[in-house]
């Protein structure tokens, strides 16, 4: 009994060290998979899916580890299988950041609180490769680790929803954040170690507040997997040929009489139908809210427009039409001036324009 119990530990030992000798590689191989990902999924979702259930069940796996180590708490073992855990989650953690990371990069509005959450998986990413950092993480800080910990469960959860799924964004979100704290929940045991019954109360409001938190701060949130391919305004549309058409100059006048087309290529999934909306703004107010329904799976985005006719009295100023899903995560935005002198006044003649993110990507998704 005795040579079995010595033998598993050598043998995990042994593991460990060889995975070791070859890391230096991961992160490239990582890298490579999630922008290798990013390009199959529009091709061949469902394929690129199963990538992402299959980071889902790791991420059960970790969490198993997680819960047998706190069982055995006061039982003396070796400390070499937490170490390879942490060895495998800190794998798992690059593979998952670095498959996720091109969703977020070309989705999110980069002039709006979007950029902060997308900015803190680049810096979640970064951590993940750098060893003694993540590993000073792992051991000194659990809190911390947790909270890493969740955010890349939280962040694949909102991949996963719409391209496994067929969830709209909005539903993947409000599932993300009620299922991410029951995933980290051996990992939340292992930090407050409930031993009585305050202690468990406090994890049960720990994790309820987990996910109200991310729930409420969903307009930070860019909504993976859909994003504006293009935009344009317009005073006349094609709606045979769904295209914007015609040109006018952005004065009261024109507007008045002529009225404005705003009009966005969407892309989502394959399979996927999202509401969304078009939220005209003057000055910051809302004025006009549009409800448009997209369908995804076509390569140059689904092209979904709305028309503003009565614009008043006083329209002179700053406008913009926000487009943004049902759950209120925006996916661009376009901006136009109204001013009285027609020759500054701005022209626009429906010309389809890029809207600002990762540009690379996006030529490259329909390379």
């Amino acid at each position: 009994m005795t040579n079995v119990s010595n033998l598993v530990p050598a043998r995990l030992e042994r593991l460990y060290h060889w995975l070791r000798r070859y890391y230096w590689l991961w992160p490239l191989i990582s890298f490579g998979s999630g922008i290798f990902s990013f390009f199959l999924i529009s091709r061949q979702q469902s394929l690129g899916a199963w990538l992402a259930l299959a980071l889902m069940l790791t991420w059960l796996l970790l969490s198993l580890e997680s819960l047998w180590s706190w069982w055995h708490r006061h039982r003396e073992h070796s400390s070499l299988p937490r170490l390879l855990a942490t060895f495998c989650a800190q794998l798992t953690h690059q593979e998952t950041l670095f498959f996720c990371l091109p969703f977020f990069l070309i989705t999110t509005v980069w002039d709006s609180g979007q950029a902060i959450f997308t900015g803190l998986l680049v810096v979640c990413a970064i951590v993940s490769i750098v060893d003694p950092l993540y590993f000073s993480i792992a051991e000194k800080r659990r809190w911390l680790y947790f909270s890493y910990h969740a955010l890349c469960v939280f962040a694949v959860l909102l991949v996963v929803g719409p391209l496994l799924l067929r969830l709209s964004t909005g539903t993947s979100l409000l599932l993300a954040a009620i299922v991410f704290p029951l995933v980290a929940l051996p990992s939340l045991i292992s930090i407050l170690r409930p031993d009585n019954a305050l202690r468990w109360l406090a994890l049960v409001v720990l994790a309820i507040s987990i996910s109200g938190g991310a729930w409420a701060l969903r307009t930070f949130i860019p909504p993976a997997t859909l994003w504006i391919d293009a935009s344009a305004l317009s005073p006349s549309f094609d709606t045979a040929e769904r295209e914007p058409q015609g040109s006018i100059v952005l004065t009261p006048d024109n507007l008045r009489a002529r009225g404005l087309y705003a009009f966005t290529a969407v892309h989502a999934p394959l399979g996927l139908n999202e509401h969304i909306r078009h939220v005209w703004r003057h000055e910051g107010k809302v004025v006009d809210e549009i409800d448009l329904t997209i369908q995804g799976g076509r390569d140059q985005g689904y092209r979904a427009w709305s028309r503003k006719q009565h614009f008043g009295t006083d329209i002179a100023g700053d406008w913009q039409v926000d487009v943004v899903t049902d759950a209120g995560q925006r996916l661009g935005v376009i901006r136009f001036e109204v001013i009285d002198d027609v020759d500054q006044a701005r022209k626009v003649d429906g010309r389809l324009e890029r809207t600002p993110g990762i540009g690379w990507l996006r030529r490259h998704q329909k390379d």
